[in-house]
């Protein structure tokens, strides 16, 4: 066990670089910031084989059994978007964070802090939404918590959930196992989630409406496996800081080169129109339903087929490989044929997305 710091020991901390001496909204975006924050602070804080893996969960050994456990809190504004709220969106976001890691999720926690003078109506309507996505993911709400703060102290609610799932096989699926050659895939259409919660939010209106697309993953993971079994090397849901983030966090942690296909990524039409309108690019907008994974170069065409026969992965695409040169380095194939970086998100395009 690490030994306890003393206070005479905290100096030795290697505060973030940055040219902030306050917390920003950039240190929670997914982006540089907030890796920064993570490198420097946290896992200098809490240094350990688990955490020290960085990846949207912990995989624990318990009495010879493997699990996944992991933690999110949700402070998304507005907590209503187009089809679906906060309540959804916690349950499918930890279900997610459990199933990457190859588990089949099992039991969640649900935490509250609500500011008075919440109207319980809507109380009821985030209840429910819970319950039923709980429902459709097939896991359990088994404990949980509830605060309440003085009115104007918080923003009508948050919710911290917690997930343990059980991995049922061998396989090693993390970033730590990418290698040169792997294939990527995705199993739809970018930045969904991201623009529906800014269109309620600024209330923008588009020729079509842009709706969440927050879902639960397991059951789509399941069948990647199956497919693929032990050629399945890592997978993560795309939420802040989108594709880009998540692209660069494999290349850093597994220190290797990606490349990637701008025409071969799928995005709904009226994301592209709204991301330009916006100046936003999609690949650094948030996802909810997204799933990208890397799979060995023989079982990518099997993957594929076996996401393209899920509901959730019917626009399911390779998008790219991985490759040993320019090691950390995320590029892109551009739609006229030329390359470029696609670097990690450095502020905070859409704060509180998720």
């Amino acid at each position: 066990m690490k030994k306890e710091i003393n206070p005479e020991d905290f100096a030795s901390c290697p505060l973030p670089i940055s040219s902030h001496d306050t917390i920003q909204l950039a240190h929670g975006s997914g982006g540089k910031m907030m890796n920064d924050l993570v490198q420097k602070l946290f896992l200098w804080a809490f240094d350990n084989n688990q955490l020290n893996r960085q990846d949207d969960n912990a995989v624990i050994e318990i009495y010879g059994n493997r699990f996944t456990f992991t933690t999110d809190s949700f402070v998304v504004d507005p907590i209503f978007f187009p089809d679906s709220d906060i309540g959804e969106l916690a349950v499918n976001g930890t279900v997610n964070d459990i199933s990457i890691g190859g588990a089949v999720p099992l039991y969640l926690s649900v935490g509250l802090i609500i500011e008075e003078g919440f109207p319980l109506e809507d109380l009821r309507k985030i209840v429910v939404s819970i319950k039923n996505a709980a429902h459709r993911a097939d896991v359990s709400v088994v404990t949980g918590d509830t605060k309440v703060v003085n009115k104007g102290k918080g923003d009508k609610i948050f919710i911290n959930t917690s997930g343990i799932g059980v991995i049922k096989h061998d396989f090693k699926i993390g970033p730590e196992y990418i290698k040169p050659g792997d294939v990527i895939l995705i199993n739809g259409g970018i930045a969904e989630h991201g623009i529906a919660v800014i269109s309620k939010r600024e209330n923008l209106a588009f020729e079509t409406t842009v709706i969440s697309d927050t879902a639960p993953l397991n059951n789509l993971i399941e069948r990647i496996i199956e497919a693929s079994g032990e050629a399945v090397h890592a997978m993560r849901d795309p939420t802040r800081g989108g594709v880009a983030a998540t692209l660069n966090e494999f290349a850093d942690i597994s220190k290797v080169g990606i490349r990637i296909i701008e025409d071969r990524i799928p995005a709904k039409e009226a994301v592209r129109g709204a991301c330009e309108i916006l100046g936003f690019d999609p690949l650094y907008v948030a996802n909810e339903g997204k799933l990208v994974v890397l799979v060995s170069k023989e079982k990518a065409d099997a993957v594929l087929d076996a996401m393209r026969a899920h509901p959730l992965g019917k626009e399911a695409a390779i998008i790219g490989e991985v490759i040993s040169d320019n090691p950390g380095m995320v590029s892109m194939q551009t739609g006229i044929g030329g390359w470029r970086i696609v670097d990690m998100p450095v502020g905070e395009q859409l704060p509180r997305i998720c």
